[in-house]
């Protein structure tokens, strides 16, 4: 038996194998084990032996409990990248609790439907994206060099959550969750609002075509990021992503500056 002497607090969220194969479904069980009990619990792998005088009669993971804010923030980097490896639309909740060691009742401890769990990916997201815009913008003064890191973070962030691409054309997205499409949608208004401001700036410094109307060329350019996005995907990611969006902006910017430039050709 274990000493109720308690240095640590861990709980048990998962299935247990009970004795005699029975399956007990997993209470929120809070466990107390004193500094000397070292034997059956391996602390590599996160398994707690519990043995009886006959034979060895449950084994169940062990969590150590974490802050409300910690678990969310595992469980929606989970689901992100379980978004990639799985798709969005193939992604349960089961899938996500697995990656993460838990039941699934535990994951709705946290998201009160999956609806919720995917608003907090897509906040995920946004977070990433807005502190790499901002950081973007610090790059320079120069209007055409701040819509060059703007496309070129966006490409990076793509690359760091190649989940992206899918998500923004998943049924989850496109049909069973408005909510959802809202925030994506609200993102890339943003983004082009962004890349509106620098382009009327270099219009004003004689950068870029007066009559272009500025809030079309942003749309523009985030089409090409989109439209790189989904071919990178589909090739299996069988090219450099931000090589060829430079590559591919260098040709966009081309068109849109007064500045005489070697041929394109």
């Amino acid at each position: 038996m274990l000493c109720l002497k308690a240095t640590r607090t861990l709980e048990f969220e998962d299935d247990c194998s009970i004795g005699s194969e029975r399956r007990a479904k997993a209470v929120l069980l809070t466990v107390l084990v004193p500094q000397s009990f070292t034997g059956a619990l391996d602390a590599r792998t996160n398994w707690l032996y519990l043995v009886s005088d006959r034979s060895l009669t449950k084994r169940c993971t062990m969590l150590e409990r974490k802050p409300a804010s910690e678990r969310k923030t595992e469980i929606v980097t989970a689901t992100l990248r379980l978004a990639d490896e799985l798709g969005p639309d193939r992604l349960t909740t089961k899938a996500v609790a697995d990656a993460v060691g838990l039941t699934q009742p535990a994951i709705f401890r946290h998201f009160a439907t999956k609806q919720e769990l995917w608003l907090a990916v897509a906040a995920m997201i946004a977070d990433h994206l807005k502190a790499a815009w901002a950081n973007a913008l610090k790059t320079s003064d120069d209007p055409e060099t701040r819509i060059e890191a703007l496309i070129m973070a966006q490409l990076h962030q793509i690359e760091r959550m190649p989940a992206i691409p899918s998500i923004l054309f998943s049924r989850e997205l496109q049909v069973e969750n408005d909510d959802l499409r809202k925030s994506v949608l609200t993102l890339m208004s943003e983004l082009v609002a962004l890349l509106a401001s620098e382009l009327t700036k270099g219009q004003r410094a004689g950068v870029f075509h007066s009559e272009l109307p500025t809030k079309d060329v942003a749309l523009l350019l985030v089409s090409l990021v989109q439209g790189l996005a989904i071919r990178w995907t589909l090739g299996q990611r069988g090219f450099a992503l931000a090589p060829e969006g430079r590559r591919l902006l260098e040709v966009q910017l081309r068109l849109f500056s007064i500045a005489q430039r070697e041929p394109l050709l």
